[in-house]
């Protein structure tokens, strides 16, 4: 199937892959006027004294809007909000048929970073969490730590963090096949963008030492004054041999490729040059920094890529319609690293030992369990390290 072509026909047909439902009869004079005036007036009321009552008396405790302002929309890059509605669109429907969270798409027209999180936090009353979606770096990393300093919901940038999470997932599984430990691993990633940045984050935080970052033109190294400051940061705690040069020469030895770039920038040399049952992460889309066949004729022991044409897709799928779940359900106050490693531990967990196999890391995107197990282990991790409300 040419699935570009198909989608464009079906959109046509759709006009929209969402829309409300009514919950509640309003079909005769006594149901209108409690569901209405003049019945309505006493839960106003009752929020207007306590406002945390807005989650238990309205549908607030399980809304989330899923943000953006259409720079960075699905690799297709600055196309603006109103073009980036159909992936939002698309988001909120997984949102619901995975995590049964009632999510709404909100493109804003302003590229502004004080302008977006203003408007976030204008509307963040209506809300139980937030979703920030598809906005480029460098701003994306200042808007959600402004949001999860500033408000008392949770607050989770997908590319960054949904990346990070399903990647971690798909190592943690690749590992046991290869037989290699976590904390002995040399890790290189290409893309220094939001999501290479999260990843590199997450993978340190689990015990990961030894991780290079590379940008388009090469290793990202501490001391280089003309990458972005976010760059600079992560600059400090990575590549701590000090390695200088181009992509080629950071893979050499290493066990794990993660690649967050761009199409075909990976070569069968490239990967032949990484040590022994290496594993080869290769997510941009549509087209994979190396074609899987290539890298697994280069010598990799375990492939997987960000498209559903091959075996062991990455998607953030996997991950945000649980995490949302478990957050809601325990009126988490914000997610947090405790929340994100049992989220990817709950994933990995959902392939048994005996399904295991080096081209089955991951559960498929569409396995109802993965998501309970995500929402389960998300909503214990929350209540263990104290960010829920309800549960103390």
């Amino acid at each position: 199937m040419n699935y570009r072509e198909e989608s464009l026909k079906k959109h046509y047909e759709w006009k929209g892959k969402i829309e409300t439902s009514v919950r509640v009869p309003v079909s005769c004079r006594d149901e209108l006027s409690l569901a209405y005036t003049p019945g309505v007036a006493e839960p106003c009321m009752a929020i207007h004294e306590d406002v945390e009552k807005s989650f238990d008396l309205t549908r607030r405790w399980n809304t989330v809007p899923v943000i953006t302002d259409g720079t960075a929309v699905l690799g297709l890059g600055d196309i603006g909000p109103e073009a980036g509605m159909p992936v939002m669109e698309g988001k909120c429907a997984l949102f619901k048929e995975f995590g049964n969270v009632d999510a709404f798409p909100l493109c804003v027209n302003t590229k502004d970073t004080e302008e977006i999180i203003k408007t976030i936090k204008l509307l963040s009353g209506s809300f139980g969490g937030i979703n920030l979606e598809d906005i480029s770096a460098p701003r994306c990393f200042e808007i959600e730590k402004r949001l999860k300093e500033e408000l008392n919901i949770p607050v989770f940038h997908d590319d960054q963090h949904g990346t990070a999470i399903v990647t971690a997932a798909a190592l943690l599984n690749a590992l046991k096949i290869v037989k290699k430990e976590l904390t002995a691993l040399r890790v290189v990633i290409n893309g220094a963008g939001a999501a290479g940045i999260a990843i590199a984050e997450f993978l340190l935080s689990m015990g990961i030492k030894d991780v290079t970052l590379c940008a388009s033109r090469g290793i990202i190294c501490e001391g280089d004054t003309t990458i972005n400051p976010a760059q600079q940061k992560i600059a400090k705690v990575t590549n701590r041999r000090l390695l200088k040069g181009k992509l080629a020469d950071a893979m050499k030895g290493a066990d794990v490729f993660i690649g967050v770039s761009v199409a075909n920038c990976v070569t069968k040399d490239m990967v032949k040059s990484m040590a022994e049952k290496s594993i080869v992460f290769t997510c941009a889309n549509p087209v994979p920094e190396i074609n899987p066949k290539d890298a697994l004729e280069a010598g990799a022991a375990v492939v997987g890529t960000g498209s559903s044409q091959y075996p062991n897709q990455i998607n953030n799928v996997l991950v945000f319609p649980g995490l949302f779940r478990g957050a809601l359900d325990v009126r988490a106050s914000t997610v947090n690293s405790e929340m994100f490693l049992a989220a990817a531990k709950g994933i990995a967990a959902c392939v048994s030992d005996k399904e295991l196999s080096p081209e089955y890391i991951l559960p498929y995107a569409y396995d109802k369990r993965a998501h309970e197990a995500v929402a389960k282990a998300v909503a214990e991790a929350a209540v263990s390290s104290g960010v829920s409300k309800l549960f103390k």
